[in-house]
């Protein structure tokens, strides 16, 4: 890394087929939106001779998401793949989405890598996001390094940024956190900013300018010197400290000079095995440039300093029966394990799946066993069926290129899985898998949707099932109380493309509404109630009376259904009519039409009549006594209330309990989660919290979490019920 002055004609950039685990990486991207990502991936690209400077790659297309559909500002919000070629090594470079509201694209592309490059503003900072997907990686032991961009602005200090990149990642060990190179400024324009024209190689204490169009390696003149020497003597120290040598730091500190190779070659160790994040930094291409600044640096370090996919354990896995199987790491001729990480519709070959392959090798027209991924409670079925592979394609641009296979390690598109959702399992149609699920975060966000007319009726089932298989981080709720189509979704931007993917990709037009929670009824004090059902009109009559009292119960009861009629003033076979016709009337609600619950109402009293008494008419006299006891009685409204648990730095935890508290919540207590983090506990009334995956999102500056599940209905306030009414009637 940093040793050699690389100029890749552009065909070796067109990536193919992998024939061995060993040739690929895996490398996702990471950071916050507006860091500069997609630029730089497609500044990478561009170096490794995979497009032109047009940003095309030879038979057209262009560097975009692999569906073909999203246009560049749309690709913000979807995991995208880039395969490129570099020193006979196949990069993947997965493009995620720096939005809070499309985690789930970040975890696909986090389960798909084994190296991860973190993205960092030079202008920005580091965001409380960006932490913590960073601890993320640093819990699985994923090997990371730091691309500092966004240089060419104003007031851009790659020194500061490092120092800040070393407290926000280093945790114990800042010196963990280094760069390799020192940007080489151009002359001061007026406004005092002087432009990066390429880099100092700490290690091999050589420059790399790029003024030229091209990189260009030179030797440093003597006064340059002294100004690397100090970064260049701590970048030494954190590698040797890394360093599985023992006698290395003995032998440097006693005056030896250690060789750059070795000192390469430590590196490059540590930063494999996740102990060593090295700092690089990125710039734009010059006018008319064929590389960009830093990326012949940042594919180095891919090739030599990032694993393979040999190299990371391989998954958790079970027979579709729940068995536990091992596997050999990575082998191109053990049981086919894959999975779906990815699923999008391309509106010329239908759905399209982004597949990693985990173990044996994937093949074209190879039946395979998809096995469901354990999300049923997001609308997303499990799956046990077998499906014939179509077409394999490494994606580029608008283009697919076709793949012959694709091995253990690598990844590639498949055409036509039609059953196949994100997250699936693909294994040997004789050998089903099935691979452990990644978790997912809850969409906490609802979404209410109508169709907007009947032709949109008509389709939206459709659409809604091919919206939620493409995205497991949302859930479709077919609400039975409200009778509400909810998608719960992340955040807000989430529920605009979810809106969006049904217009432009499902032709299906929706109307947001308003979203309701599951509002139920009670009675407060005891009541009584007589109902009468007496009609004569010619031929046969109808008659049945009956008395009811009505009796509140502890929250949870339901509905209790007593008789205690003597004498056979109801006959016996006409108490469950009286049942039946009492239950219906819960059901559909005695005061405001929400359900009622929490109630005994006991049978007493009633007549009959020897002819014209039935089984419907004591049902209608049951549920007139049950309208007629709540006429004369105070009827609460009941709201769900939701447990809720906040996880939330502690400098933001005063805001969200005084946030809570307004909200009419009652916190219960928190504890300390290490890390700086806090965990509050509290009851918060549902119809308050709506909004709270935004609102906690603006209020802990992207840093807290939170989980809500439902506790138990309790009265409503009175004001609150009140104002709850005059809203319905006024809709």
């Amino acid at each position: 890394m940093g040793d050699k002055a690389n100029t890749h004609p552009g065909a070796a950039g067109r990536a193919t087929a992998a024939d061995h685990p060993a040739s690929v990486r895996n490398v996702v991207l990471v950071g916050p939106s507006g860091s500069g990502k997609t630029t730089l991936v497609e500044a990478l690209a561009l170096t490794a001779g995979a497009v032109n400077r047009a940003g095309r790659v030879e038979d057209g297309g262009t560097v975009s998401d692999y569906d073909g559909i999203e246009h560049r500002q749309q690709r913000s919000v979807q995991l995208s793949l880039v395969p490129v070629e570099w020193d006979g090594i196949k990069i993947n470079l997965l493009d995620t989405p720096g939005y809070a509201d499309f985690v789930g694209e970040l975890r696909a592309g986090l389960r798909a890598a084994d190296a991860a490059l973190f993205v960092v503003s030079a202008s920005d900072g580091v965001d409380g996001s960006t932490r913590m997907v960073w601890e993320e990686c640093a819990a699985v032991g994923m090997p990371r390094a730091i691309v500092v961009t966004h240089l060419e602005a104003a007031r851009a200090d790659f020194e500061e940024m490092t120092r800040i990149c070393a407290e926000a990642f280093g945790g114990d060990d800042p010196d963990a956190v280094l760069p390799l190179y020192l940007p080489l400024h151009g002359p001061q324009a007026p406004d005092g900013h002087a432009p990066v024209t390429g880099l100092t190689g700490l290690l091999s204490q050589k420059l790399f300018g790029y003024s030229s169009g091209a990189r260009e390696e030179s030797e440093p003149g003597e006064d340059a010197l002294p100004g690397i020497e100090e970064a260049r003597a701590r970048l030494i120290e954190g590698i040797i400290a890394e360093s599985e040598d023992e006698t290395l730091m003995d032998r440097y500190l006693g005056g030896e000079r250690i060789d750059v190779k070795t000192l390469i070659e430590d590196l490059e160790r540590a930063v494999a095995r996740g102990t060593f994040f090295p700092v690089l930094a990125a710039a734009p291409a010059a006018e008319g440039a064929r590389q960009g600044i830093g990326t012949v640096e940042l594919l180095e370090l891919v090739t030599r300093g990032f694993p393979t996919p040999l190299e990371r354990e391989a998954p958790r896995v079970t027979t579709v029966g729940g068995e536990p199987r091992v596997l050999d790491p990575c082998d191109p001729d053990g049981p086919l394990v894959a999975e779906v990480v990815k699923t999008a519709s391309d509106p010329y070959v239908g759905r399209i799946s982004l597949v990693r392959v985990f173990s044996g090798t994937l093949r074209p027209d190879q039946v395979v066993h998809v096995s469901g991924h354990g999300l049923t409670d997001r609308g997303h079925e499990d799956h046990d069926v077998d499906e014939r592979v179509g077409a394999l394609s490494a994606p580029f641009g608008k283009q697919q290129r076709a793949l012959t296979h694709c091995i253990a390690g690598d990844l590639a598109c498949v055409a036509k899985l039609s059953r196949a959702e994100t997250g699936d399992t693909l294994s040997a149609k004789d050998d089903p898998l099935l691979m452990e699920p990644w978790r997912m975060p809850d969409p906490l966000l609802p979404l209410a949707i109508r169709a907007h007319s009947k032709a949109d009726e008509d389709k939206l089932s459709q659409g809604l099932s091919r919206l939620v298989a493409e995205d497991p981080t949302m859930r479709l709720e077919q609400n039975q109380d409200t009778h509400q189509v909810v998608l719960w979704c992340l955040g807000e931007a989430h529920a605009d493309v979810a809106l969006e993917r049904l217009r432009s990709r499902y032709g299906v037009q929706v109307d947001v509404v308003p979203h309701q929670v599951s509002l139920r009824e009670t009675f407060a004090a005891a009541a009584t109630g007589r109902g009468r059902h007496v009609k004569q009109s010619g031929g046969h009559g109808q008659f049945a009376i009956c008395e009811i009292e009505v009796e509140p119960l502890p929250g949870g009861s339901g509905i209790e259904f007593v008789d205690k009629v003597v004498g056979g003033a109801v006959p016996r076979q006409f108490v469950p009519s009286v049942e039946k016709g009492v239950r219906a009337q819960a059901a559909r609600g005695v005061a405001a039409g929400h359900p009622l619950v929490d109630v005994r109402v006991t049978l007493v009293d009633g007549k009959a009549h020897s002819v014209d008494s039935s089984d419907a008419a004591f049902q209608t006299a049951g549920a007139l006594a049950l309208r007629e006891a709540a006429a004369g009685a105070r009827i609460h409204l009941l709201e769900p209330v939701a447990e809720v648990t906040v996880l939330v730095g502690d400098a933001y935890v005063g805001a969200v309990m005084s946030d809570l508290s307004g909200r009419r919540g009652r916190v219960l207590g928190t504890e300390q989660s290490g890390g700086g983090g806090t965990l509050v506990r509290a009851e918060v009334p549902e119809i308050e919290i709506g909004r709270y995956a935004v609102d906690l999102r603006s209020l802990s500056h992207g840093t807290a979490r939170f989980h809500r599940a439902y506790a138990r209905h309790e009265p409503m306030p009175a004001q609150v019920a009140e104002r709850l009414r005059q809203q319905e009637r006024a809709g």
